[in-house]
């Protein structure tokens, strides 16, 4: 059994609270974590830039990826969310199992 850990970066702390959120509703993520103040550089349109976010953690299973993936895109307010899947395969197999039986 395998989970998937969704790194994704967000404008602020407000903003991963309201895609954690709904992803949570949706049943899409069976928990998120929210780590506010992360400092990001990176180019864009040519630019090298630097800004303050927050970045959001989801924990779904490998089936919801592309739909978690699709529902994030929709709401986020970037052009080009930070979106990253990976799966782990070790771990505490309760906290698997849990997050198996909180996500549809």
């Amino acid at each position: 059994m395998s989970i998937m850990l969704v790194y994704i970066t967000c404008g602020d702390a407000e903003e991963a609270r309201e895609i954690g959120g709904e992803l949570l509703m949706r049943n899409l993520a069976a928990c998120v974590n929210i780590f506010d103040k992360m400092e990001s550089m990176y180019w864009w349109e040519g630019k090298l830039e630097r800004s303050d976010e927050a970045v959001l953690i989801a924990k779904t299973t490998p089936g919801l990826v592309e739909k978690l993936i699709q529902t994030v895109k929709n709401i986020h307010t970037y052009d080009c969310p930070a979106i990253v899947a990976l799966e782990s395969e070790q771990g505490n197999d309760e906290f698997f199992e849990w997050v198996k039986s909180h996500t549809k």
